[in-house]
């Protein structure tokens, strides 16, 4: 009969002299941040800038001034005439061409024809008056005064402001009420009018109020009942087994735990 026997040898994981020991200082890894999430203030600009940081100088763009000589003259734009001198223009005379003028009119005075002697005759001698016809005028204005029959004398019957009149005497209707044709039916009995408080004309009595019912002060808290407890869960009089929670996730950094490795 053969046995066979497995030795079992434990291998170190870790290669070289590190070995896993506790960080000196605090690690960014070990703790959570929300990321890339939040923005840093920015170096540029002035709103928002980085209290942190120093600002380089800054300079603004000024408006563009006015012209302070208001007389701009053209410049060498403008061709110069040779004959111009400091003194003046230095040319011989020249003549410009026109149109030619009008022919002036002569004054044409009425021949003996232009005149009527036949039609002096009224300006010498007597003569009838001569009337002569002309149209219609146009009228003056819009304004049109009333006729005879326009006004309208006053009235004699009655009593006028300016005439005698007789006395005149009104008729009235019939009055019902006192006459034999009053209906004693529609009169207001006893029941019409209101007794008058004897409070006002004699002594008064002494009067009393009635309030509200008054209930016994108490406190009308609610109580809780035998249900309301549950002494199964009491823990303090007895022993408990140990419970656990869940914490939170790791970091992504943290190495494994070391442990044996089995052949």
């Amino acid at each position: 009969m053969t046995f066979s026997v497995k030795v079992i040898m434990k291998a170190d994981p870790w290669v070289g002299t590190w070995r896993p020991h506790k960080p000196r200082g605090p690690i960014a890894a070990l703790y959570g941040s929300p990321g890339p999430k939040y923005a840093l203030p920015g170096l540029t600009g002035v709103s928002q800038h980085d209290p942190t940081k120093s600002k380089a100088p800054m300079f603004s763009f000024g408006m563009r001034r006015k012209e302070v000589n208001n007389s701009v003259s053209p410049g060498p734009r403008y061709l110069i005439p040779t004959n111009m001198t400091r003194e003046g223009l230095s040319s011989m005379p020249a003549f410009s061409l026109h149109s030619r003028p009008k022919e002036p009119k002569f004054f044409k005075p009425p021949g003996p024809g232009q005149y009527s002697p036949e039609h002096s005759a009224k300006w010498i001698y007597r003569a009838a008056p001569a009337y002569s016809l002309l149209a219609r005028h146009k009228e003056l204005g819009g304004t049109k005064t009333p006729g005879p029959a326009t006004y309208s004398l006053p009235p004699v019957i009655g009593t006028t402001a300016v005439a005698s009149s007789a006395p005149c005497f009104s008729l009235r209707g019939r009055n019902k009420i006192g006459t034999f044709y009053d209906d004693q039916s529609k009169t207001p009995g006893p029941a019409a009018y209101k007794v008058v408080d004897p409070s006002i004309y004699g002594q008064k009595p002494p009067q009393f109020s009635m309030t509200g019912r008054n209930f016994t002060p108490g406190e009308s808290t609610a109580k809780p009942g035998p249900g309301a407890y549950n002494p199964e869960q009491v823990n303090l009089t007895k022993t408990k087994a140990p419970s656990f929670t869940f914490g939170l996730r790791h970091s992504e950094y943290i190495l494994p735990a070391p442990g044996n490795v089995m052949e």
